[in-house]
């Protein structure tokens, strides 16, 4: 018996504007242009919080906007790469890790950066990375941002 042809499947891969999530979407369109499936960027946003509720503290801001333009200079970025690769985008309100959760229940694999824009630049694995690796429902491949290239001598 030969083998069934194999299905299109969905990279999604988290992105927040950082400069590892930025790795993680150009490694998943390349990764997507050698499978040949789509990739699925996802953004999430949130209100910030102050005691437990949802804060006013930065008035007229449009998080939701700052988002999706975020989202769409990574997706520019990674597209120039790899232009054959359909990259869809979703803007999300919600915490980051539940919200690449639930996107990565049909995903292979799910993809992110070692860390994002948290405030511990010391830890090895940011938060949203080490919950995903943890819980989420498919593999996960954990992205380091890119290194400079080194300058060629004269």
């Amino acid at each position: 018996m030969g083998e069934e042809p194999r299905r299109s499947a969905r990279i999604v891969v988290g992105v927040d504007g950082s400069p590892t999530s930025r790795s993680a979407l150009t490694w998943a369109a390349r990764q997507a242009g050698l499978t040949g499936d789509s990739v699925d960027a996802v953004i999430a946003w949130q209100y910030p919080v102050g005691y437990g509720a949802p804060s006013a503290a930065v008035p007229n801001f449009d998080f939701a906007g700052n988002a999706r333009q975020a989202l769409a200079g990574a997706v520019t970025e990674a597209a120039a790469e790899s232009p054959q690769v359909e990259i869809r985008q979703h803007v999300v309100q919600g915490h980051p890790a539940a919200a690449l959760l639930e996107a990565a229940e049909s995903a292979d694999p799910l993809v992110v950066g070692n860390r994002g824009h948290g405030g511990f630049t010391e830890a090895l694995l940011g938060s949203v990375s080490q919950h995903c690796v943890h819980h989420a429902p498919c593999p996960v491949v954990v992205v380091r941002a890119a290194r400079p290239r080194p300058q060629a001598e004269p």
